[in-house]
């Protein structure tokens, strides 16, 4: 389905609608019903319970709602019969007043929870966002490659333990012999803000070079190629990434993170910084911030990193201070937006396991064409 069969009057838009919100609640009271198997202990401590049944009971409400209309006035049946049957099960494994327990500690885990409030939060956020601020106002909202990078998001989210456990292995193992308490001691002391803009330099001035080298290595590229596949950008193409891809930057850029021993206060507060700026920067809004464009990245500077006109490729890989590509020569800022994004004849079908897999093809087709 696209966007352009999504129009006011037809039932379409309150089918999606139901749809997405039955499924969401559906997954939501099974994180309650099952704590153990698929939430996150980090996140679950911080839980505010009664809010999130709320959301949880109006959600469904809005779904049934939704489903109602979308029967009244679409010809088709399906997307509505999904709504009411995943909202139906919601309900049927206890709703809003689902009961739950308390897992107690836990080995191993599925980070359900993350990708069902997450995904909630930024498409409330950004749909409209992008609906009333649109840059390519001709892109719809269910544009190519929307379901496959929703199931990177979903990939991504639901396997956070192992991407986690992976990034900050090898700096505790390769550069604990660096850890210095009295440094660690000092550098917590500082103001929380302050740890923050450093935490972000110190991550960005690392991922810069493992991100420039991911665009010449040929072996690298095979797998941060499926990030620059995208032909269109949106809140949800920057979740278009490799596994392999998103544990190698991260676990570079943790290092000094990890040597540095930032507060949890203010690893906390960088983390939801650079989330949502990530998502922001691959946004399709037209937002312009000024000389505020030299401080912080933004969605017009990152959008010529994936353009694939040839004067930008390679070009823009800081992902959090655009100074540093103007400390190393690799800085873009022409007067203008990218007309047009991607890699000129990829011929990686826009599938999730397609992604998965390709960089492992042993094909002249994945040898680097942006790469010098």
């Amino acid at each position: 389905m696209s966007d352009r069969e999504l129009r006011f009057g037809d039932g379409k838009i309150s089918g999606v609608i139901a749809m997405a919100l039955g499924a969401l609640s559906l997954l939501a009271v099974l994180c309650f019903r099952f704590p153990e198997l698929l939430t996150t202990p980090d996140l679950r401590a911080v839980y505010p319970v009664p809010l999130l049944r709320g959301v949880l009971f109006v959600s469904i409400l809005i779904s049934l709602t939704a489903s109602l209309i979308s029967f009244a006035l679409s010809r088709s049946r399906l997307l509505p019969v999904l709504g009411l049957t995943s909202t139906a099960a919601a309900i049927g494994l206890g709703g809003a007043w689902v009961e739950t327990h308390d897992p107690g500690a836990q080995a191993r885990y599925l980070g359900l929870d993350w990708f069902v409030l997450d995904l909630l939060l930024l498409a409330v956020l950004f749909v409209p966002l992008e609906r009333a601020f649109s840059l390519h106002r001709a892109q719809p909202i269910l544009r190519r490659g929307f379901r496959t990078d929703l199931a990177h998001f979903f990939v991504s989210h639901l396997l956070v333990q192992g991407t986690v456990l992976l990034t900050m292995a090898p700096a505790a193992a390769l550069f604990g012999w660096v850890v210095s308490a009295e440094f660690r001691t000092a550098v917590r002391g500082q103001p929380i803000a302050l740890q923050v803009l450093e935490a972000a330099f110190l991550a960005d001035l690392f991922q810069y070079w493992i991100h420039r080298f991911a665009h010449s290595s040929s072996w690298l590229w095979r797998f941060h190629r499926i990030h620059h596949s995208s032909s269109q950008l949106d809140w949800l193409a920057g979740s278009r990434l490799h596994l392999v891809d998103i544990v190698i930057t991260r676990a570079v850029s943790f290092v000094p993170l990890f040597v540095a021993g930032f507060s949890d206060a203010a690893m906390t507060t960088y983390v939801v910084l650079v989330s949502f700026q990530a998502v922001l920067i691959h946004a399709n809004v037209d937002w312009r911030f000024g000389k505020l464009e030299w401080l912080f990245a933004t969605p017009f500077y990152h959008h010529w990193h994936h353009t694939a006109e040839p004067d930008a490729i390679d070009r823009n890989f800081a992902v959090h201070l655009p100074v540093i590509d103007w400390l190393f020569g690799t800085l873009h800022r022409p007067a203008r937006w990218p007309r047009t994004y991607g890699i000129d004849g990829d011929p990686i079908p826009d599938n999730w396991f397609a992604h998965l897999v390709a960089p492992f093809a042993n094909t002249a087709e994945t040898e680097p064409d942006r790469a010098p």
